[in-house]
C-alpha cells in the first residue's frame, strides 16, 4: 500500500483527478475497461492508464472519453469541481489519531 502512495505523490493531481472521474462514471454506466475501451476506440491498458493519472490525453480522446459516458463536456468537467476520492481518503487518515 506505501508503493501506492508513494506512486500517487508523482503524478500530476488533475491528471488523476480526471482518471478517477473517468473511473467513477465507467463504473457507474456499467462499463468494464475493456468494454468502455472498445466504446471510445481506446485500447482497455491504456484506459487503465487513464484511470490511474498515467496518461496526458489528447483532447480527441478526451472528446471520445466523454462521449461514450454520455455526457456533455462541460457535465464532465463541472464533476471534477468536488473532492477526490483519494483526497477524502487522505482527509479521514490524517484525522486519525
Amino acid at each position: 500500500m506505501v508503493r501506492a502512495k508513494e506512486s500517487l505523490k508523482n503524478k500530476v493531481p488533475e491528471l488523476v483527478r480526471f482518471g478517477e472521474a473517468v473511473r467513477a462514471r465507467r463504473k457507474a454506466c456499467g462499463y468494464s475497461q475493456e468494454a468502455f475501451g472498445d466504446a471510445c476506440g481506446i485500447d482497455r491498458s491504456y484506459i487503465g492508464g487513464i484511470e490511474r493519472g498515467e496518461h496526458n490525453l489528447a483532447l480527441i480522446n478526451i472528446l471520445k472519453i466523454i462521449a461514450t459516458l454520455n455526457l456533455q463536456p462541460s457535465e464532465f468537467f463541472e464533476a471534477l469541481d468536488g473532492p477526490t476520492p483519494a483526497a477524502l481518503a487522505e482527509r479521514k487518515s490524517k484525522s486519525k489519531p
